[in-house]
């Protein structure tokens, strides 16, 4: 076997011990090349993982677009949670529509409003989530594992992408005819919120894109940090 076919092989078991072992479990999709095949390995296995995306208001029409291919190709419906309306009028009422460019603070605050408070709720309950994550993605990501303890939320963590590189990815996708966002055909290696996102240069990293006016060592959202800290608490042994 490859090493790229045991690759796949790993991550199938794993997102089958979560099945197993981890219900409920959740995943979090951003709806980028990593999360379609990640779903594509869900939803062709058939497994009982409830698959959601944030769905911020500032998103890419053709990151929405992936939704309908989503539904087209495998005849699902990926779930849906949206920021508190009340709270992004606050936001923008107070600091203006675009006052993340102004500072750190100000963009931690769109984002905690955006994609925080949001996955909180779509993690209530759950046993386990899931993520898109690979350590090659950036600098931030570098001791990712595979799983992890989320003490912050309460439960057990997984990135089932960790040890994958980005020509894993593709190669996945092409093997297997998988949906993905046109915008990665367009140098978006990474997209997240249309005004926080932009195409990257040759050999500029993958992430230099997201945030791009920030120092690299501060580019997250929020979504794998606590108070100011990446979530990387704990690895869990893997059986």
């Amino acid at each position: 076997m490859s090493d790229y076919a045991a690759l796949v092989a790993d991550t199938r078991a794993t997102l089958e011990r979560i099945a197993r072992d981890f219900t409920p479990a959740v995943f979090a999709s951003s709806l980028a090349a990593e999360d379609m095949v990640l779903t594509d390995m869900i939803l062709r296995a058939g497994l009982p993982i409830r698959i959601f995306t944030l769905e911020t208001g500032r998103l890419h029409k053709e990151t929405i677009e992936v939704l309908d291919r989503i539904k087209e190709t495998y005849g699902h419906d990926v779930e849906l949670y949206k920021p508190d309306t009340s709270a992004v009028d606050a936001y923008v009422r107070n600091n203006g529509l675009n006052a993340f460019y102004d500072s750190i603070d100000m963009r931690k605050e769109c984002c905690r409003i955006r994609k925080v408070e949001p996955l909180n709720r779509a993690l209530a309950g759950n046993k386990a989530w899931i993520t898109g994550q690979r350590r090659a993605q950036s600098t931030t990501r570098a001791a990712l594992d595979v799983q992890e303890n989320d003490e912050a939320h309460g439960m057990t963590k997984f990135n089932p992408l960790a040890d994958w590189s980005e020509q894993d990815v593709w190669n996945y996708i092409r093997a297997n005819s998988v949906p993905y966002n046109q915008l990665h055909d367009k140098g978006y290696p990474s997209i997240g919120c249309e005004p926080c996102t932009r195409a990257i240069q040759p050999g500029e990293d993958v992430r230099a894109g997201r945030w791009w006016w920030e120092n690299p060592e501060t580019k997250e959202c929020g979504l794998h940090v606590v108070d100011g800290k990446l979530v990387r608490i704990k690895a869990v042994p893997v059986a």
